[in-house]
């Protein structure tokens, strides 16, 4: 992703999304959900490691996008919901978050069979 000389992603990704916009979204990422004005998915992991692996990865990722989740671990199970804090919804760049978590995901869910 191109960043921004002050360090932040473009200001075109954090526009809030319509409801059409969403749904369209919902459609190509299987398992999530809206919940609230929120992004949701639970992810459920072989084990507490690598729940945590997926975490850690995660996190490098949201930290290069500058976009951080409000997420919840225990034990294998990571709970996670995505928005856009200064645009007040879920913007472009959680869609991105989420997808970028689903690839991930796929990779740490296939280490745990």
């Amino acid at each position: 992703m191109r960043r921004v000389r002050n360090g932040r992603t473009p200001n075109r990704l954090r526009v809030m999304l319509s409801e059409s916009d969403i749904a369209a979204a919902l459609s190509k990422l299987p398992g999530w959900k809206l919940e609230g004005r929120k992004l949701h998915r639970d992810y459920k992991f072989a084990d507490f490691v690598t729940a945590f692996g997926f975490m850690t990865s995660v996190a490098l990722i949201a930290q290069s996008m500058d976009h951080h989740p409000e997420w919840f671990n225990v034990w294998n199970i990571v709970s996670i919901d995505l928005s856009t804090h200064d645009a007040r919804g879920i913007t472009a760049l959680d869609v991105k978050l989420a997808h970028s978590m689903e690839e991930m995901a796929n990779r740490f869910l296939q280490l745990g069979t």
